[in-house]
C-alpha cells in the first residue's frame, strides 16, 4: 500500500491512496472461506457449495466491504500520525471512484480531496489588552437583595396545602413506572397551577405532563430524566416545603452567614454588600471571558479553504441546504470553525484534561439552579441525593447520549476560558452597576 498527500496550496490537499491485491487479499480469502462454511444453499450440504459459486454471489460485496474498511482505516491513521489539521472530511474524489472496474481490477488507486487548517499560533503577547471592570454595588443593590433574602431565608415549613412557590416531594406514576421526585411550583405553566394550589398531603394528583410543566427540560428534571413521557401521569403528594418571611435577629443572621458571623443588622448589611460585590465581580469575570474571546478571533488570522468547506457543507446536508442558504451562513460557519480551532490549541499548549467527576459536578448545579434556592436547604441529605440521582441519570441516559457530551463541552470551555483570562493582558476600569448593565446588554 502507497500513501501519498499533495498539496495544491496551504489549505487544499489531495490524499492518494494505491491498494495492491496483497494488501486487500487475505483478508477476502478468509471472509470468503467464512461464507462458504455458513451458507446454506438447496442442492448443496452445508460447508460444501463450491468456492466458486461462493466467489460469484459474495465475492464482489466482500472485496468493497473490505476495501471500504482498510481505506477508512489508513487516511484516519495518516492524517492521525502525521498530525494533518484537517477541517471537515476527507472527501472522495467520486467521478474517478466511479470509474473502478471491481469485477476485473486487482489494483486500486482512491484519492480523497482535503481542506487543512493554515498554520497559526496563539501569541497573546501579540493581543491587544482587553478591558476588566470592578463593578461598585450601591444602597439600591443592597436594598433590593435583602428584600430577596428577607423572602427567601425564613424558616423551612410544611404546611398542610400547596401554595405557588412552594416544593412540592411526592411519588409519579405512569403503568408500572413509578419515580420519586420534587416539582418546584415556578416549573408548573400558571394556567395549571389550580391543580396544585390547596392540594393536601396524601392528595392524588392527575394531569398532563406536557400540558402541565413550562418546557421540557422541567419535565425532565422533575420525573427523573424519564425519556419520551407523554400523557397523563398520577403524583402522590408526601410532603410541601415552603420558606416563610424571614425576621431580623440573630438567628436569621446565622442561617444566612453561618453561626457567628455577624451580630447585628449594620454588620449583616455589609457582610450582604461584600457578597453584592462578589456576585459583581463574577459577572465581571464573564465579561472579561467573552472579550478575551472575542479579541482572539479579531486577532489570530487562520487560513482556511472555503470553496472546500462550502462543497463539503453541502454533501455532508444531503440536500437540507442550498448552496444559496450555506453562503448566507458562511462566515458564522468559518468564525465558529476558527474558534474551535483556537480552543484546541490552547487546550494543546496547556495540557487541558477534563474528569468525569467534574462533568458531574457541573451536572449537579445545573440540576441545583433548576430547583432554585430550595435546592440546596434541608437538614438531611434528601435533597442532595435526589440530586446526585437526577444528575446520574442525565449523563447516562442512553436515548440522550448527548447529554454528556453536552456538559462535558461545558467544563472542557470553562476551563479554555480560565486559561485564556490567565494569559491575557488586561486593564482595570471601576464602574457602577447601571453602567455594567449597559456593557452587558450590548453584547446581547
Amino acid at each position: 500500500m502507497n500513501i501519498s498527500l499533495e498539496k495544491s496550496t496551504p489549505v487544499n490537499a489531495r490524499l492518494v491512496v494505491s491498494i495492491a491485491e496483497a494488501d486487500y487479499k487475505p483478508q477476502v480469502d478468509k471472509k470468503l472461506k467464512d461464507y462458504r462454511k455458513q451458507a446454506n444453499i438447496k442442492g448443496f450440504r452445508p460447508g460444501m457449495v463450491p468456492a466458486q459459486l461462493i466467489q460469484k454471489m459474495y465475492g464482489k460485496s466482500i472485496l468493497i466491504d473490505e476495501i471500504n474498511q482498510l481505506l477508512g482505516k489508513t487516511v484516519q491513521e495518516y492524517i492521525r500520525e502525521n498530525s494533518l489539521s484537517i477541517v471537515g472530511d476527507p472527501m472522495p474524489a467520486q467521478e474517478e471512484q466511479d470509474r473502478i472496474d471491481w469485477d476485473n481490477q486487482k489494483d486500486f488507486e482512491f484519492a480523497y480531496n482535503l481542506g487543512l487548517a493554515g498554520e497559526f499560533t496563539v501569541d497573546f503577547d501579540k493581543i491587544p489588552a482587553v478591558k476588566t471592570y470592578d463593578i461598585q454595588a450601591g444602597e439600591k443593590e443592597l436594598n433590593e437583595t435583602l428584600e430577596n433574602i428577607m423572602k427567601n431565608g425564613g424558616e423551612q415549613i410544611h404546611p398542610d396545602t400547596v401554595e405557588d412557590g412552594d416544593m412540592i416531594f411526592g411519588t409519579f406514576t405512569q403503568g408500572e413506572w413509578t419515580e420519586k421526585s420534587a416539582i418546584p411550583m415556578k416549573s408548573i405553566k400558571n394556567e395549571a397551577k389550580a391543580t396544585f394550589i390547596g392540594a393536601a398531603k396524601e392528595a392524588i394528583l392527575t394531569f398532563d405532563v406536557q400540558d402541565t410543566f413550562v418546557d421540557e427540560k422541567s419535565i425532565e428534571l422533575a420525573t427523573g430524566n424519564k425519556t419520551g413521557l407523554t400523557g397523563e401521569v398520577s403524583f402522590v403528594i408526601e410532603d410541601i416545603t415552603r420558606t416563610s418571611e424571614a425576621e431580623i435577629n440573630q438567628a436569621f443572621f446565622d442561617k444566612i452567614l453561618g453561626e457567628g458571623k455577624v451580630s447585628s443588622e449594620e454588620e449583616f448589611r455589609a457582610e450582604v454588600m461584600n457578597i453584592i460585590q462578589s456576585n459583581y465581580k463574577r459577572e465581571s469575570e464573564y465579561l472579561l471571558k467573552i472579550d478575551a474571546e472575542k479579541a482572539l478571533l479579531d486577532n489570530v488570522s487562520i487560513e482556511l479553504p472555503d470553496e472546500f468547506l462550502k462543497n463539503w457543507l453541502v454533501a455532508i446536508n444531503e440536500g437540507k441546504f442550498t448552496p444559496e442558504q450555506i453562503e448566507a451562513d458562511f462566515d458564522n460557519v468559518k468564525k465558529d470553525l476558527r474558534w474551535t480551532l483556537i480552543k484546541n490549541e490552547i487546550a494543546t499548549k496547556n495540557d487541558i484534561k477534563v474528569e468525569y467527576e467534574e462533568v458531574l459536578a457541573r451536572t449537579k448545579d445545573m440540576i441545583r439552579g433548576q430547583f432554585g434556592m430550595m435546592g440546596g436547604m434541608g437538614n438531611d441529605n434528601s435533597m442532595d441525593e435526589m440530586i446526585d440521582r437526577i444528575a446520574t441519570g442525565y449523563l447516562t441516559d442512553k436515548n440522550k447520549q448527548d447529554n454528556f457530551r453536552k456538559m462535558f463541552d461545558e467544563v472542557f470551555t470553562a476551563k479554555i476560558s480560565d486559561a485564556i483570562v490567565a494569559n491575557m493582558k488586561v486593564e482595570n476600569k471601576t464602574i457602577d452597576v447601571e453602567e455594567f448593565k449597559q456593557i452587558a446588554d450590548s453584547l446581547v
